[in-house]
């Protein structure tokens, strides 16, 4: 007899998960065991997506351990986190089922060493430094005499009041106009910038001389605001001087490194208001004063050119006189003179025409015509000698020329026999040739002829 023998623990069917049930297991297991954790270490491979969601490594000497701090939780966090970064995190444990990695889902996030708000001050100073916004050259020239100021701040707080007690006891006239904002909670920065903005776009209308900007003093997170960037950036693009006035003497935060000048405390920008103006005015009294007495030197000086030009003054009539006397003496030498100088002209035109008179030309022209006519019948007879003896030649040369010319003696009755067809004279018979034309040349008249015999 035989029988089948089984595994005891084959003989029960085991449970099989895939892999996401067995993920999705261990997700529930974890975050059922570890709902909220506080972690610290070291943050590693920082990295910002698209998203916005910050992804980096927390990591201590021995290990590490992903995690992921998403967008809408950073609304609280102060600073920016970066690798290198020690800190310390509230964060829930999870399993990213996809990947089956096990993570931590930063709730809050905390620097070691460093608080929050100092980080956050340290870096946004680090980074609006490096872009220049601090730079000395860009600062605006803060006005001698501060009449119209405008005031950012709490209308219910303490620095408006300390601001207006000390305005209150200037004796020089004063413009003051507050532009309320909240100047704590999350809601402050936005209201401040937005109100710098506006103190710009109505400075023309207003011409306001310098705008305050600050509060009283407080905590950091009370002073926050005016550590907030929007707000440096507003303080820093204004074209109106910017007066920073923060807390205490202690306080320091971004708005005074933006702010065209710092003072301690709001009372003491208007104290700074207030000297401006005494020294300005005192400034004017003294200059007044120099004016006055430079114009009473000047004045001085003049009435006593102005006497001395008074004594050397001539009566009008007993000056009139003089140049009555004056001009009398002129008219006469005048007269005298010119009379001289009329008979020395007189005396030289007599001498002058008495030499024209030797020296007139009309004899001379007369007698170089007399010589020119004689000339002239001169060379007539010369030129008529001239030509009856070239005429004598003429005639001579004719009559020898005609007793040589061919013509004469054709006219005594020979010829001059050519050859044709080429004309060339013949002087002898064997240049033709029997029945060769020739043209015969008469005194009268031309033969043609040709040759019947050739005779040597």
């Amino acid at each position: 007899m035989s029988s089948t023998m089984l595994h005891p623990v084959l003989e029960e069917k085991p449970s099989v998960f895939t892999v996401s049930e067995l993920n999705a297991q261990i997700r529930g297991t974890l975050e059922s065991n570890f709902p909220l954790v506080w972690v610290k270490g070291e943050i590693s491979n920082f990295r910002v997506p698209a998203s916005g969601h910050y992804y980096f490594t927390l990591k201590d000497d021995q290990s590490q351990i992903k995690a992921v701090f998403f967008r809408p939780q950073q609304r609280r966090l102060r600073f920016v986190p970066e690798s290198g970064l020690q800190v310390l995190c509230q964060a829930r444990l999870s399993v990213y089922e996809p990947r089956g990695e096990y993570q931590l889902i930063i709730e809050v996030m905390e620097p070691q060493g460093l608080g929050a708000l100092q980080l956050a001050f340290e870096q946004l100073k680090k980074k609006l430094e490096s872009e220049g916004l601090f730079d000395s050259g860009l600062k605006l020239p803060l006005p001698p005499c501060p009449q119209n100021i405008a005031i950012i701040t709490s209308p219910t707080g303490a620095a408006i009041q300390d601001i207006l007690k000390v305005l209150r006891r200037s004796p020089y006239p004063l413009s003051v106009t507050l532009l309320p904002v909240r100047v704590q909670g999350q809601e402050a920065a936005g209201e401040i910038a937005a109100a710098l903005n506006a103190a710009n776009l109505l400075a023309e209308e207003f011409q306001w001389d310098v705008i305050i900007v600050g509060r009283g003093g407080g905590s950091m997170e009370d002073l926050w605001p005016f550590n907030e960037e929007i707000v440096a950036r507003a303080i820093a693009a204004s074209h109106v001087p910017t007066i920073s006035a923060v807390g205490h003497e202690i306080d320091f935060t971004i708005s005074d490194l933006a702010a065209d000048m710092r003072v301690p405390t709001p009372t003491a920008a208007a104290e700074w208001v207030v000297s401006q103006l005494e020294r300005f005015h005192r400034d004017l009294s003294n200059l007044h004063e120099r004016i006055l007495q430079a114009a009473a030197q000047k004045i001085m000086k003049y009435q006593q050119h102005l006497d001395f030009l008074e004594k050397r003054l001539v009566h009008p009539q007993r000056r009139l006189a003089d140049l009555r006397l004056f001009v009398d003496d002129r008219l006469e030498r005048l007269q005298l003179a010119f009379g001289r100088h009329l008979e020395r002209l007189r005396t030289l035109h007599t001498h002058l025409t008495e030499k024209l008179q030797r020296t007139h030309p009309a004899r001379d022209i007369q007698a170089y015509r007399k010589v020119l006519d004689q000339q002239y019948r001169e060379l007539v007879l010369h030129q008529q000698k001239i030509l009856d003896a070239n005429r004598f030649k003429l005639q001579s040369s004719t009559a020898q020329l005609e007793s040589l010319s061919p013509l004469g003696v054709l006219a005594r009755g020979y010829s001059i026999t050519y050859r044709l067809p080429d004309k060339k004279v013949l002087r002898r018979a064997a240049e033709v040739s029997q029945g060769q034309d020739v043209l015969v040349q008469l005194s009268e008249g031309y033969l043609e002829c040709k040759v019947l015999e050739v005779k040597p």
